[in-house]
């Protein structure tokens, strides 16, 4: 299945996607694709609903972010060989895992707002796991049946506040709107193998990052199990992988996000993001008038 939350920022609705593109809505069956919703049985019994039942949305809905409640929002950097390569970086021996703040998370096409002062504001196109069950020291064995779905994310980055500013990554990591999120969180049954799936992030129509999770130095289901003998991974969680090469950072010289730029990221199977930048004061200045933001 493919899952989508859509409707106004923090009023999304849980729907799906049918088997000809259309957009349907759940939330006549489901309170949210969130917590309980995301559970085996709740996920088995989706599956079951003929999705032509359901009622049509409108075309120009908007897609939330497709998992809702999630309060660990967790990140591994440098887990591409050729993304370490091109900052210059070692291959991590272990997972190398940073926070980002769930109040980063965004819809797939909402507007990205740089930081104020930002100067160095990079993407990150990324293959995002969404846990389904509640996780605590699982062998990788075993670890993709905590696995709700995977989807897309744009792991955006401040350079500067991330490595010139002291302290942890999570400084760089967590400004709002860094967490763009879907535009579908697809279950597992529909990934033939998590190891070959092709992405790519172009910017203004020029590709940045083109790459393949063949390249993560930790797979799927290695990093859900590392993650959950530091914490305790609940329902709705999201592990976002590490990003293949071609970021604004390893650029010679290097380019960095600037107002009116434009996003686009696939992942193979996963759909589309498309964002639109927007540097913070044109942002505010846009709210102050009451226009519209997205």
């Amino acid at each position: 299945m493919k899952l989508i939350r859509h409707g106004e920022n923090g009023e999304e609705r849980p729907g799906l996607v049918d088997r000809d593109g259309g957009l349907r809505d759940l939330s006549g069956v489901l309170r949210d694709i969130a917590g309980p919703g995301l559970s085996r049985e709740s996920l088995d019994r989706l599956a079951r609903i003929d999705p032509q039942s359901l009622p049509l949305l409108p075309a120009g809905t908007r897609l939330g972010p497709c998992v809702g409640g999630t309060r660990n929002f967790v990140a591994i950097g440098l887990n591409y060989a050729d993304h370490a390569a091109e900052t210059g970086a070692a291959i991590p021996a272990e997972p190398i895992v940073f926070n980002k703040a769930p109040s980063c998370i965004v819809g797939p096409n909402d507007t990205v707002i740089l930081p104020k002062g930002s100067a160095k504001t990079d993407w990150e196109v990324e293959l995002a796991v969404v846990i389904g069950a509640r996780a605590s020291y699982v062998h990788a064995n075993e670890a993709l049946r905590y696995v709700a779905g995977v989807c897309i994310c744009n792991d955006l980055s401040e350079r500067e506040f991330q490595m010139e500013r002291g302290g942890t990554w999570t400084k760089g990591k967590g400004c709002p709107t860094f967490g763009p999120l879907g535009p579908w969180l697809v279950t597992l049954d529909e990934i033939p193998d998590l190891k070959t799936l092709a992405m790519s992030l172009d910017l203004n129509g020029r590709r940045m990052q083109t790459g393949s999770t063949a390249t993560m130095i930790f797979d799927v289901a290695q990093i859900v199990a590392y993650v959950s003998h530091f914490m305790m991974l609940e329902p709705g969680d999201v592990i976002t992988t590490g990003t293949p090469p071609g970021v604004g950072l390893g650029m010679k010289p290097q380019r960095f996000l600037r107002s009116d730029d434009e996003m686009v990221l696939r992942i193979d199977g996963l759909g589309e993001q498309r964002q639109r930048v927007v540097a913070f004061d044109d942002w505010t200045a846009k709210v102050a008038a009451g226009e519209p933001t997205n």
